[in-house]
């Protein structure tokens, strides 16, 4: 399972011109779900992305999670981070778990993301989805579960 991590001021995604999900500072989640992910992945990345440190303290450094900090999730599935770009000029993604595996992995990681008192947005899943945010930093961090 990976999952970028992009602290943001600000985010939205709209599907067919209606929006499906927002928030103001927080975490857009990009997140990919590969063939042999569990739940045991989607827990460890939950409790990963809620306890990282990536929001300033009094003295500017990386001391608050997001939790101590306070802020929402937009959580995003995007099949296109297990794509294989090694060979030829048109990725693969074979690596990516089809959707009657990603879909309910992926909904288990936004109710993880809840349970650990974090208010989560979403897309929808196997949509196409517009999805605008004002970075924060910018800080972007990439999890993975392996």
């Amino acid at each position: 399972m990976k999952v970028v991590i992009q602290r943001s001021k600000q985010a939205s995604v709209t599907v067919d011109g209606s929006v499906t999900g927002a928030i103001d500072k927080g975490y857009v989640l990009l997140v990919g779900i590969t063939h042999d992910d569990t739940e045991e992945d989607v827990a460890y990345v939950a409790k990963k992305v809620a306890e990282l440190r990536l929001w300033e303290d009094e003295d500017g450094k990386m001391n608050h999670s997001i939790v101590e900090h306070g802020g929402a999730i937009l959580s995003v599935s995007q099949f296109t981070l297990y794509g294989e770009t090694k060979k030829g000029r048109r990725p693969s993604f074979t690596g990516a778990a089809r959707p009657e595996h990603a879909k309910p992995l992926w909904e288990k990681f936004n109710e993880a993301l809840r349970e650990q008192g974090l208010h989560v947005e979403t897309g929808i899943f196997g949509a196409m989805m517009d999805v605008a945010l004002i970075n924060d930093g910018p800080v972007t961090i990439l999890v993975d579960s392996r």
